[in-house]
């Protein structure tokens, strides 16, 4: 089968462009009973484009996907189109989108699949757009791209459920593939790598520390993470533990609450000295990071997955989660979980990862081992159904 794929998220540092990136390796890795056709607006890895099963696919564009698919929409319907042509032009036998976030229409005698990871935007709109122009363009893509395709695939059962509820899409539409952690994403014993990556990432060196990483978007409750940290911190039962938030400080087109988290702890002495903020780490200093941290902490109010979750239980590192959305799936039995509505049991759960060594290395161990279980090799082998 002739199988074309829109590669343009390749680049993208968010998760949209990790699970292209991970899923299509291990698409490429398995037995060569089809051929992939990647489409692309920018150079590819020498290490794919030599690849006997791989044909790379490059279409001219004034702009990369990754800078212009963002949720205000700034792509350029010209790129658009000649995207469109690269797909017209060739023989296919169906066309797939790692992400609806990077879509465009390809011709309609074409089968086409998209994966819509969440439907988090439709379910909490005033979390995630900044404007009425942002959440439009959003909404007319994701409509576009929803009731184009053959098929959609998501993360999990969750995003599943609520890409039925907010969406409106048919649940027997729907497939469930998954996330895994990334090569390399194991414990890391060795302190002075940890202590180097702490550093690179201006966290305090010696100190245990909770971890957040990703987007400071709303609807993550990194607001509520705060008032529950500072709860704990308050009844004087939180020790010498620091608080890491390590992600994107901008939006790309969406809501970023960094400006409101940094003035909020700027403001308050007692949390200046404990919570820090670091920007996009590299992948290398990520592993030590997760393997140097008490526990990785999941606040969301939705996941549709929850990749850092994931990479942080590889690395050994239980996860503080919500029991919201997919994170229950994801986590399993590897973590302590808590409300994200309600301060008092966000702070019941950081005290209790704090205050219980021997619970905290329980979870540490069933972490490991419940990481184990997600690979993206069963997440190709899912797509492919």
């Amino acid at each position: 089968m002739n199988i074309g794929i829109d590669a343009t998220c390749w680049w993208n540092n968010r998760g949209f462009g990790r699970f292209t990136r991970e899923l299509l390796t291990a698409l490429f890795n398995l037995p060569a009973e089809h051929t992939y056709y990647l489409i692309v607006d920018q150079p590819l890895p020498d290490s794919v484009n030599v690849l006997p099963n791989v044909r790379v696919i490059a279409a001219r564009s004034s702009r990369p996907t990754t800078e212009a698919a963002v949720a205000d929409s700034n792509r350029s319907p010209l790129d658009m189109l000649r995207l469109y042509r690269a797909v017209a032009a060739e023989s296919l036998d169906i066309m797939y989108f790692p992400a609806v976030y990077s879509w465009y229409p390809v011709p309609r005698r074409l089968p086409t699949m998209v994966t819509v990871m969440d439907a988090i935007a439709e379910h909490y709109p005033e979390l995630i757009f900044p404007n009425w122009r942002s959440r439009l363009f959003w909404t007319l893509k994701m409509k576009a791209a929803v009731w184009s395709s053959d098929r959609l695939m998501t993360l999990s059962e969750a995003a599943r459920d609520e890409i039925v509820q907010y969406i409106g899409a048919a649940a027997d539409r729907i497939d469930i593939t998954s996330c895994a952690p990334s090569p390399g994403f194991e414990p890391i014993a060795d302190a002075q790598r940890q202590l180097e990556a702490r550093r690179r990432a201006n966290l305090p060196e010696g100190k245990p520390l909770i971890i957040f990483v990703g987007g400071l978007a709303p609807h993550k409750n990194l607001h509520g993470l705060l008032d529950g940290f500072e709860q704990v911190l308050r009844a004087g039962e939180l020790g010498d533990v620091q608080l890491g938030l390590v992600g994107d400080f901008r939006g790309a087109g969406f809501h970023s609450n960094y400006g409101s988290l940094a003035e909020r702890v700027a403001a308050n002495p007692a949390l200046q000295a404990r919570v820090h903020f670091s920007n996009y780490v590299s992948d290398e200093d990520l592993v030590a990071l997760y393997s140097s941290a008490l526990a990785v902490a999941m606040p969301s109010y939705s996941e549709g997955f929850g990749l850092p979750a994931i990479e942080a239980m590889a690395c050994g590192t239980p996860v503080l989660s919500s029991n919201c959305g997919s994170l229950p799936e994801v986590v399993g039995d590897a973590g302590i979980y808590f409300d994200p509505f309600d301060v008092a049991s966000i702070a019941t759960a950081i005290g209790e990862m704090v205050g219980d060594s021997e619970l905290h290395d329980e979870l540490a161990g069933r972490a490991l081992a419940r990481a184990q279980t997600f690979t993206w090799e069963r997440a190709a082998r899912l797509t492919l159904g």
